[in-house]
Formats: structure tokens, sequence, C-alpha cells
């Protein structure tokens, strides 16, 4: 096991050099190191790994909700209010509702198959989002409008809608039907994960200001809190439906907004301990991957999402055409919901370790969205956000 351990991250390091030189996301080569010493080529990642492989993606997943959380502010949210609420379910919508319907005409998989590969592959990615968005609040640059806020907030809503769908379709397809009345499980999962987090953020909060203790301390305790929540949510699904990654973001929110000083502090530390988090999330979901189903399915896969791709920027032009912003604000908008990484590579392998039929489908249609999406997103976000962003008064008399 710490053989494949070296191995995982002096290679996974190698490969982020190359692709950073390149200027491609450092995701891709980690994922590619998944996919060259995974199972089905070189098999270098001791099987004690891969069996915990599930729980290593979700405690990933956990750091950027957590991280994305803190850096959420209230203010910010109240400003840009009703099209980042419009962004969080309105563009993955058009994206799912389309690959719901087109799926079953690539590949033999059913309706409810393709549902839950929609609502994988529509999630907006966190980890090439996020910093980027946190990069541009910081430069002062399309805060005019709240153009980062907004797209921050929306996209970290954005994933957790599509989770929570993706469990319903999960769980529909485990029961061999779909009922329409778990829907209704959606809003109240959300409301209910909600005031769980941002309760326990405002405890959290207070206990670290009337109580000395290192940051490393305070950061473990909110890991800890947000382990509990993520667990109820499965110990609690057959009584009441509860989003615990909601709960996970409302937890740093309220810490945000209760002692902000400390979480400008603490998302820092969540900075380093990405680190090794992305690398274990995109290595071993590429580890999960079947090269040969993703060559099948390829060409396929790549024009299913491309169309799928069209339909959400549609999507998201109708989500912020009320908005005050300008073309070619919306136009960076549209780009920034282009990049898929971190979501797929969370959730993509659960069918599939689940022996749902379609699962090694689901899961190259996911990869595929990554590789396809998130070096094209993270390039056009990089290269545009200086033309697409100028304020008025900067531009040339």
């Amino acid at each position: 096991m710490l053989l494949s351990l070296s191995i995982i991250i002096l290679t996974s390091l190698l490969m982020s050099s190359l692709f950073t030189r390149l200027k491609l996301p450092r995701m891709i080569g980690f994922l590619l190191t998944g996919i060259i010493i995974g199972p089905f080529i070189l098999d270098l990642i001791a099987p004690e790994i891969l069996v915990v492989s599930k729980d290593l993606r979700q405690v990933a997943l956990i750091v950027i909700l957590l991280r994305a959380g803190l850096s959420l502010d209230l203010k910010d949210l109240k400003k840009v209010g009703k099209p980042a609420i419009l962004l969080s379910f309105i563009p993955a919508t058009f994206e799912m509702i389309a690959i719901t319907l087109l799926a079953p005409l690539f590949f033999d998989i059913t309706y409810l198959q393709a549902a839950m590969m929609g609502s994988i592959v529509a999630a907006v990615s966190p980890a090439v989002v996020i910093p980027r968005m946190i990069e541009l609040i910081k430069q002062q640059k399309g805060t005019k409008h709240q153009v980062p806020h907004m797209i921050l907030a929306g996209a970290s809503l954005d994933d957790i809608y599509v989770i929570v769908l993706f469990m319903v379709f999960l769980q529909a397809e485990q029961q061999g039907s779909f009922q329409f009345t778990n829907l209704f499980n959606v809003p109240v999962s959300i409301l209910l994960g909600a005031v769980l987090g941002y309760v326990t953020g405002i405890v959290c909060a207070e206990v670290f200001k009337k109580f000395h203790m290192r940051d490393t301390i305070k950061v473990l305790i909110l890991f800890s809190v947000s382990f509990l929540w993520v667990s109820l949510e499965q110990i609690a699904q057959d009584f009441i439906s509860i989003s615990g990654m909601i709960a996970v973001i409302a937890l740093g929110i309220a810490t945000l907004k209760h002692h902000e000083v400390l979480a400008k502090r603490l998302i820092g530390k969540f900075e380093k301990i990405w680190v090794i988090a992305e690398i274990m999330l995109f290595v071993l979901v590429g580890a999960a991957l079947n090269p040969s189903v993703a060559l099948e399915t390829g060409f396929k896969a790549v024009t299913l999402i491309a169309l799928a791709l069209l339909i959400r920027v549609i999507g998201v032009w109708i989500a912020v055409w009320p908005s005050t912003l300008t073309k070619p604000e919306k136009w960076f908008v549209a780009i920034s919901y282009l990049p898929k990484a971190t979501v797929q590579a969370a959730i993509g392998a659960i069918p599939l370790s689940l022996g749902i039929p379609g699962g090694s489908i689901i899961l190259s249609v996911a990869v595929v969205s990554i590789l396809l999406t998130a070096p094209l997103g993270a390039i056009l976000m990089d290269q545009l956000s200086n033309r697409l962003l100028i304020e008025p008064e900067e531009l040339p008399i």
C-alpha cells in the first residue's frame, strides 16, 4: 500500500508539472495517471486503496464544498440573489433533460440510467471554477455586477442540486421504478441540510471564539462535523431526506458569517489539504475507468456531451437574461459553466461500483466529459476574463 501511495503521488506530481507547463488543468494529468497505473493497464494501485476509493473521493468533495462555503459571503449572495438561484438549477436541468432524452439513442441504456448519467455530467466543476472565481474577486474583476460572486454561488448550489437528483435517480434504479413523489424530497433535503449546517456553523464559530485552539484543530472539527452530516444522510434516508452536502456548504457559510477572520485563515488551510485530496480524487476515478469501454464510447460520448453543452448554454442565457449583466459578462458566465471535473470524479463511478447495468458507460461518459470540458473551460476562462469582464469605466475612450 505504501508503495502504491508513493507511485500515485510521484507520478501525479510529474504529470501535473507537465500539464501545467502546457497551460492545461493539472487534474487531467492526475486522471491520466489513474488510468495508466490503474488495474486495467499497469495495475500498480494496491487493492486496499481501491476498496476505500469511494470514501476517499467523498472526502475530497467535502474539502471543495467546505472551501466554497467559507468563500460565500451572504452579503454578496443577497446582491446577486435571483440570477445565482436561477443559475443553480436552470442550466443543469436543461443539460440533464438533454442527456436523458439523447443518451438512449447513443447507448444501450434505459431512460432512468440516462437520467443518472445526466445528473452526473450536468454538474459544473468546483475544482476548476471556484479557484478562478476567488482569484477574480481578489483582482476585483467583474465585481461591479458581482459576476464572480454570482458564478461562485450558482456553481456551488448547482453541484448540490445535481447530487441530490443523482441520489433520487440512483435510489429509483435500485428499487426498480421511479416515483415522482421522490422529487418532493429535493426541496426538503436542501432545506433541512441548510438549516442543520448553518446552525452547526454558528455553534462552531461561537466555540472557536470562546476557546483557544490551533487552526489545525478547528479544521479537524469542521471535517468531523461534515463527516457526521454526510453520514447522517445515509443513516436517515429511509426516514427523512437530508442533504449532507448542503449541510457542509452551509457550515462553511455560517462560519464565514459569524467568524470572518477565522474563515479567511481556514481557506488557506483547505487549499493545502486540497493538494493531496485532488490527487486522490482524480487518480482513483481514472483507475476505475476501463479504457476499452472508454474507446468504444468515445466518439458517441463526445457527440452527446457537445449537444448537451449547447443546450446548457441556452439554459445559462435564460438564467442570466433578467440580470443587469452586460452581454460579454453573460458570455463569461456561460463559459464558466462549461467545465466538469470534481462531481463527475466523485460520483461517476458509483453506479459501476453498485453493479448497475450501464455503469461502465456512465463512468466512461463522465470521464470523457472531464477530459473534454475541463481544459476547454479553464483555457477559455483564463484567456477571456480580461476581455469579457472589463468594467465600463475601464473601456478606452
